[in-house]
């Protein structure tokens, strides 16, 4: 039991990490003309494209997205270019609001809406990407950077997701439903574990407040106000196989050094996972570091924003849109939306309790993962690993669909309408501050 808190944790406390990354990344678009500019630039062959080929890509529509191939056309209806858009202001809300990553949902729901496995996942780390490379701040924190860390832990980043995206693709070839399963799975596990620990976060913030504090915040602050190390990170440091890497010397009296070994292994598990599920990886960096290596928030910040554009940049590129796996319209309109999303989601709360937004997040992850656990039958069946009638893994599947996106649906009307009725407070906020 000790062993799921624990874990639970460094979830939650990696999609925080990445929710407040995906912030300023939209921050730093939304308040810069000439990115804005070029977004605006990105849009119009899309909407060009969707009315000139409108009837020859429709036609293509069952075949691509939920057929036996993968492969997609550059660009495609304004009606499916207008869903995405829908997909990334949901997820944007969910980051915004909530301080926890909502590109969780973003495979889950392209695949729901009938997107191949492989497809959903490499759209997604190329939309990432996209938003990396468009919002990079990386010039204003080269200070936080420790360039050994960062050279070493890619070493190992790219070689995860040059195995990853082997994984996706060769299960891919030998059998599409396989594949599918396969990464249904891997976000059955991913999303319940996140789910239910959010869900007893907000059960436990609904009682009376107690001066002790959280679990996280011990591990990363002392008594003094300094960063401390976990007991893990301590016996890791305490390692000496060469070559051993040094850091952190601004932080603390000596700095810190770790061995390059443990940078590699690490990278390896966020390029895997980056790759696999098609989420950037940067959701694992934080807690990895943080808690697992014994690096300092200051150095984990930039190196993640280092390693994210790199390792996504990889593995979209390198790992999906070289093969075709990648849905550039799509990514474009979530990367739109999740622009919009952001913004409204970050406003909100000021206006609603932080018990609130904690329900709604464990709702919101909960319903995902219903959504995949709900699906995962059907592809089991076509296998033949278990038995059962088409019709009844038809009809769990559309429960698991209807499910998810009326929760998603429901929690971005409730969103929508606490900002649009909340405008004056809201101004007022602004001009105070």
């Amino acid at each position: 039991m000790n062993f799921f808190r624990q874990f639970g944790q460094f979830m939650m406390a990696g999609a925080r990490a990445h929710a407040k990354w995906e912030l300023d990344i939209s921050n730093t678009i939304l308040r810069d003309r000439k990115r804005v500019a070029i977004l605006a630039l990105l849009l119009i062959p899309i909407i060009i494209g969707g009315v000139a080929f409108a009837d020859e890509i429709a036609t293509a529509l069952p075949d691509v997205l939920g057929g036996k191939k993968a492969y997609s056309p550059a660009f495609y209806t304004n009606t499916i270019f207008f869903a995405s858009i829908g997909v990334g202001i949901c997820a944007g809300l969910i980051t915004g609001c909530i301080g926890a990553g909502g590109g969780f949902i973003i495979a889950p729901a392209l695949m729901s809406a009938g997107v191949k496995g492989i497809l959903a996942v490499g759209t997604d780390l190329f939309h990432i990407f996209a938003k990396a490379i468009m919002g990079s701040v990386l010039h204003r924190k080269l200070g936080n950077i420790s360039v050994s860390l960062a050279g070493t832990f890619l070493i190992g980043s790219i070689g995860g997701a040059t195995a990853g995206g082997y994984i996706n693709r060769s299960l891919y070839e030998l059998n599409p439903v396989l594949s599918d399963a396969f990464i249904t799975s891997v976000y059955v596990l991913m999303l319940g574990f996140l789910g239910f620990y959010s869900l007893a976060d907000f059960l436990k913030s609904r009682k009376p407040a107690t001066a002790t504090l959280s679990p996280e915040t011990k591990q990363a602050t002392s008594k003094k106000g300094e960063e401390s190390m976990t007991g893990f990170s301590q016996k890791l440091q305490a390692m000496n196989i060469p070559p051993m890497l040094h850091f952190d010397e601004g932080v603390v009296p000596g700095g810190r050094k770790i061995s390059a070994i443990f940078l590699v292994i690490s990278g390896a598990i966020v390029g895997l996972a980056a790759a696999i599920m098609g989420v950037g990886g940067g959701f694992l960096t934080f807690p990895i570091f943080v808690y697992g290596l014994g690096v300092s928030s200051a150095t984990t910040v930039g190196t993640d924003i280092f390693q994210i554009i790199f390792t996504a940049g990889y593995a979209g590129l390198g790992q999906y849109a070289i093969y075709g796996f990648i849905f550039y319209t799509l990514a474009i309109g979530m990367l739109l939306g999740s622009l919009i999303g952001i913004q409204v989601g970050s406003l909100v709360t000021k206006v609603v309790s932080g018990t609130t937004i904690r329900g709604f997040y464990a709702l919101a992850v909960i319903a995902g993962f219903i959504n995949r656990v709900f699906a995962l039958p059907g592809k089991l069946a076509k296998m033949d690993v278990i038995s059962m009638s088409d019709k009844t893994a038809k009809i769990l599947e559309q429960i698991g669909i209807y499910l998810f996106f009326v929760v998603i649906s429901i929690f971005a009307i409730w969103v929508f309408w606490t900002f649009f009725t909340n405008i004056k407070t809201l101004k007022g906020e602004e001009v105070n501050a």
